[in-house]
């Protein structure tokens, strides 16, 4: 009986669509509460984010109308879910009565297959246009168990593939550069002090607009590693062990410590464009640069992290500008320079296995217009 219902047509069809989606495409079962007889998958990089495999029998219009609401209803939650503005589904009915009469595409967010044979998903409009390869990926040279067996194993290794990358950017990782990095800025701090040259230290090196068009460049990055006071530096030594251990293990070693120099550089930048000729000191542009990572790694990783993203890093980028903003003597500017330069040089370096090559080159062009763009305005027009 087992062997019958394996050899169904409706079952070798749903069992070919899975092995396509999964194994080729990269998508990933969705798992819902009280969804029956359908399979829900997604891919969020793909221009279509959602495929239905429907094989429950739809008799009418009626029916059919429900599906529509239902599917509408659940896509609302997973655009909450995984931070995503749009989100459209196609869906494959494998078991369509001729009793449904409705026009089944007239919304282009939810597109409709009505699939009774293999043939009819070749001869799909939306199939071609959305995925040409999918009939040539539908002839197997197995038949009944030796196709399921041969689709199972293929669909494991790739869970199994998967699974693995995940760990490996999840794992928790020794944060060496984290603490090297809180270690000198420590050190930058006590040094001074030990040898009775603090004044002279920060004045000698802090982000100073008319100094650094003077020619003493290197005050835009000496300037990040001093601190004006001991909460000054214990705040920011925590904010970088929070956010800086967590870039450090999703991105790696090397990415993590460009990320940090180029942001706070941006922000020293910022800091002369709209700061006018104050000293300024601190690590707090190339922390904000580093939540700007982590936003865009985020965004790749919304499937995971969609909740997290919305619910605690956002609320914490805004909470702390708006603090900026509100409190005295606090380098806003650097801040929100910070934030945009550890973005945009997140999306020119790029988020492994997930940002393509198109992307990280639109993100290098993005990034060296804005750096030129941002100097310019510091260097030039902010000291006529």
């Amino acid at each position: 009986m087992e062997s019958e219902l394996l050899l169904d047509n409706k079952n070798v069809i749903t069992m070919k669509l899975l092995h396509y989606f999964i194994t080729e495409k990269n998508y990933n079962p969705i798992i819902l509460q009280g969804v029956e007889n359908e399979i829900w998958l997604e891919n969020l990089e793909e221009d279509c984010k959602v495929v239905r495999i429907v094989s429950g029998y739809i008799h009418n219009d009626e029916q059919f109308n429900f599906d529509v609401f239902k599917t509408k209803r659940i896509l609302k939650k997973i655009k909450k879910k995984t931070f995503t503005f749009s989100v459209n589904v196609m869906s494959i009915f494998l078991d369509m009565g001729e009793n449904v009469t409705k026009e089944i595409n007239v919304d282009p967010k939810l597109m409709c297959i009505n699939v009774h044979n293999e043939e009819d998903i070749v001869k799909s409009d939306i199939i071609k246009n959305k995925f040409p390869d999918l009939d040539s990926k539908m002839v197997y040279n197995e038949n009944g168990m030796e196709l399921f067996v041969k689709i199972t194993n293929d669909i494991n290794k790739h869970n199994k593939d998967d699974a693995s990358r995940l760990e490996e950017v999840f794992k928790s990782k020794v944060p060496y550069i984290t603490y090297f990095l809180i270690a000198f800025n420590i050190f930058l701090f006590i040094l001074p002090m030990v040898i009775g040259q603090y004044e002279h230290i920060i004045r000698m090196f802090s982000i100073h607009g008319p100094s650094i068009r003077s020619g003493q460049y290197y005050r835009l990055l000496t300037g990040i590693f001093l601190h004006g006071s001991l909460m000054h530096l214990i705040f920011n030594c925590y904010a970088l062990y929070v956010i800086g251990t967590q870039i450090e293990n999703f991105l790696g070693k090397f990415k993590y410590i460009i990320i940090y120099l180029f942001s706070g550089i941006i922000g020293a930048f910022f800091s002369i464009i709209f700061g006018g000729n104050i000293l300024s000191i601190g690590a707090s542009g190339a922390i904000f640069g580093l939540m700007g990572a982590l936003v865009y790694f985020g965004y790749f990783y919304r499937v995971y992290l969609g909740n997290v993203l919305k619910s605690q890093i956002i609320p914490l980028i805004l909470l702390n500008l708006a603090i900026g903003f509100l409190g005295e003597g606090i380098d806003n500017a650097a801040h929100i320079g910070g934030l945009i330069g550890g973005l945009f040089i997140t999306m020119a370096l790029g988020v492994k296995d997930k940002s393509s090559k198109i992307e990280k080159v639109n993100g290098f062009i993005i990034t060296v217009l804005f750096f030129s763009f941002v100097a310019y305005m510091g260097l030039i027009l902010a000291g006529k």
